[in-house]
Order: C-alpha cells, then sequence, then structure tokens
C-alpha cells in the first residue's frame, strides 16, 4: 500500500527510456511490474541530443551511466496512451511524471488531463538536472523551498489522485527541499533523481562524454554508483517528513530494494538496470524479497519500512570508546598481501607479513579504521570488538 493504493509489488519503472512508449510499459507489466512511470511529459514539447547515454566503468564493471536525454513528449500524444493501458491493465498502478513551465494554468491543466484519462497518480518532475536555460522547470524549482512549495499547491489545488513530488539530490540540504513539498500538500515524495555529473573524456578524440559532434553537456549521472547518494537522501527525507517515499537511484538488486525499504522507502522504482538486464530482472528483485521477509519473520514489507532509522544519528553522538580489531582466518587468506598494503600505504603499518605471506596484526599500532576487512577478497579478515 502506498498512498492510499494497492501496488502488486513495490517494483515501479522509474521516469526512464524504459518508459518511453506505452508498448514498453504493457511489456513490463506482462513481466509482472507493480506499476510504472510515463517518461517525462509536458505542455511544450522538447527534443533531445544524440546521442545521450555512455557508460562509466570501473574495473572493467558498468557501476553508472550517464544521460543529456532532455526530451519531454506531448502530453496530448500521452493521454489516450494512457487510457488504453489503464483499461488493459486495471491492477497495475500508472503514475505521469509531469513538467510546467512555472505558469500555475499550465500545471493544473496538465493535472485535470491526465486524470481525466484514469492516471493513478502523478509524480512532479521538480528535478531534472538539465535545465539551464529554463528557470521555471525541473532541478531549478526543485533547488528553492519556495517554489517548490508554490507548484505542489498548484497541483494539489485540482488534483484528485495522489501527488508525489521527485526530489534532485543536486542541493546543499535536501530535507528543506522535501519539507517545502509537505507544506504545498504532497502526497508523496520520490528520492532520487540522477546526479549531476561528467562522466569523461575520450583520450583519443580529447572529446567529452558523450559527444554531439565533438561537443558535451553535464549530465543526469545514474546506476550503483549513486546509490549511497540515494540512500542517505532516502533516509534524510524519512527522518524530517512524515510523507512516504519511493527510493530511486543505483537500486539492481533484491538487496538493493531491501536496503531501501530499511532506509523508509515504501515502494522503489528502477531504470538503468533494466538498460543492461531488461525488464526480466524483475522475478529475482520480487523472490529476492519474499524470501527475505519470510527468513526474518516478517509478514509484510510494511513491517520493514524504515527499520533502520532511529539506529541513525550524527557522527558527534556515537560511541567513542566502542573500536574493533581484526581477526584473519589463515585457512582462508589467499596470500595475496592487499591487506599488507592498505594498511601500510593508507592506514597504520600494523599488518605485516610473515614467512609464509600470511598477515600477522600488531595489536598496538592497528587503528581500527576495519580498511583490512574492506579489501580483503575472501573476506577471510572479520572485525571484533573491544573497548
Amino acid at each position: 500500500e502506498f498512498c492510499g493504493l494497492e501496488f502488486q509489488n513495490p517494483f515501479l519503472l522509474a521516469a526512464s527510456p524504459a518508459t518511453a512508449r506505452s508498448e514498453m510499459i504493457e511489456r513490463a507489466f506482462d513481466a509482472g511490474w507493480g506499476g510504472a512511470v510515463t517518461k517525462l511529459m509536458g505542455l511544450k514539447p522538447r527534443p533531445s541530443p544524440h546521442p545521450y547515454v555512455v557508460a562509466f566503468s570501473f574495473g572493467g564493471k558498468m557501476i553508472g551511466v550517464e544521460n543529456i536525454d532532455s526530451i519531454v513528449y506531448p502530453l496530448e500524444d500521452w493521454l489516450p496512451k494512457i487510457e488504453t493501458l489503464k483499461k488493459r491493465y486495471p491492477d497495475k498502478i500508472l503514475v505521469s511524471n509531469l513538467t510546467g513551465d512555472g505558469d500555475v494554468s499550465a500545471w493544473q491543466e496538465m493535472t485535470k488531463k491526465v486524470q481525466d484519462v484514469g492516471v493513478d497518480m502523478i509524480e512532479l518532475n521538480l528535478s531534472c538536472p538539465l535545465t539551464e536555460k529554463e528557470r521555471t522547470i525541473g532541478a531549478a524549482v526543485g533547488q528553492d523551498p519556495k517554489l517548490t512549495f508554490e507548484v505542489v499547491k498548484w497541483v494539489k489545488e485540482v488534483a484528485n489522485v495522489p501527488v508525489m513530488v521527485k526530489l534532485t539530490p543536486n542541493v546543499t540540504d535536501i530535507t528543506s527541499i522535501a519539507k517545502a513539498a509537505e507544506r504545498g500538500g504532497a502526497d508523496a515524495l520520490s528520492a532520487i533523481n540522477t546526479v549531476l555529473g561528467f562522466v569523461g573524456i575520450d583520450l583519443k578524440t580529447m572529446e567529452p562524454k558523450p559527444s554531439v559532434n565533438g561537443i558535451s553537456a553535464f549530465g543526469g549521472y545514474s546506476g550503483p554508483a549513486i546509490k549511497p547518494i540515494a540512500l542517505r537522501c532516502v533516509a534524510q527525507v524519512a527522518k524530517s517528513t512524515k510523507l512516504p517515499i519511493s527510493g530511486v537511484g543505483g537500486i539492481s538488486t533484491w538487496e538493493d530494494t531491501v536496503e531501501f525499504l530499511l532506509a523508509g522507502a515504501s515502494t522503489v522504482q528502477l531504470c538503468t538496470a533494466i538498460m543492461f538486464k531488461g525488464y526480466r530482472i524483475i522475478d529475482h528483485l520480487k523472490d529476492g524479497v519474499s524470501d527475505y521477509l519470510r527468513e526474518k519473520g516478517f509478514d509484510s514489507i510494511r513491517d520493514i519500512v524504515g527499520h533502520v532509522l532511529p539506529k541513525l544519528t550524527s557522527i558527534e553522538k556515537l560511541d567513542f570508546t566502542y573500536q574493533v580489531i581484526p581477526h584473519v582466518d589463515r585457512s582462508e587468506c589467499t596470500k595475496c598481501g592487499l591487506c599488507h598494503l592498505a594498511c601500510r600505504d593508507a592506514g597504520y603499518e600494523a599488518i605485516e607479513l610473515d614467512e609464509e605471506k600470511l598477515p600477522i596484526v600488531n595489536m598496538e599500532k592497528c587503528g581500527s579504521c576495519g580498511l583490512c576487512s574492506q579489501v580483503c577478497p575472501p573476506g577471510a579478515i572479520s572485525l571484533e570488538p573491544r573497548r
């Protein structure tokens, strides 16, 4: 349950290229997704440069994607498609992602039109980072508490379906924006949109990526690499407002999903994972979350939402008497020497290697940082508490 709506499962397609056409949403619904947020639509259509997607890899693995996709689809084109989707899939949740031009009449006109054709919920895009010229849409609104409050208030004056506000992480304090949306009457929040980034440069051509005839622009960065940012934002928003949250950003697995639920989200949205693995990942996501709930003895998702929030505090309130010491399972050690290298060059020089190339920890030098356990490939180093 989310904003009074019954979801078959907590998984939605985020507003993205994965929901650019109604036929794509139909295939996702057939595959088992609980809901979908349409690609951005508005009264004033906008094109997009091409190519607009470039991946970022680290250690041979894709960990992020930057896009400069600035397209806004015509609202009028989507209205009959929304109506058809709801008739064919009455049990699926369909959300319209809308953008305005700063004018109250435009926001209210769009709201009335999408709800008249049966949309279940509206998501206000106050977070798109690709609108530097137009200061009355996207992140330009979502970075200003006053503008956020005004837009939400305008929409809520005519809305008869739940209104969700999509937040941008490209702010100093996301809680101030979340609170402004709450004061404006928002029914829910989705956190977060993409992180403004610059993914890299082609060293052969010395052109920025993605290259649009030799030129590029800062874009929206998504994927596994932004998960820590998104998870932090969800927790901050959950602790500062009473609104339900749809978690977005870097979710690729059922484990990621559970973490977002524990941090305060009630539903989750995915995009980048679908770009590389397709809609088929839904079965793994659903099964994983269900198995986790059964294993932990919980009856439903609502039992774990926000479970970790009481355990999050400020650094100065932590127990500074608590320390840990590394314990090395020598039978599991592969003698790679990474713990020695990391501790020597970025730690406390507390780990030496014996004649067999196995690590020995000097407890007098150990600073309890935990670095050695993080770099150990086989996980042969555990941390044990000490005071």
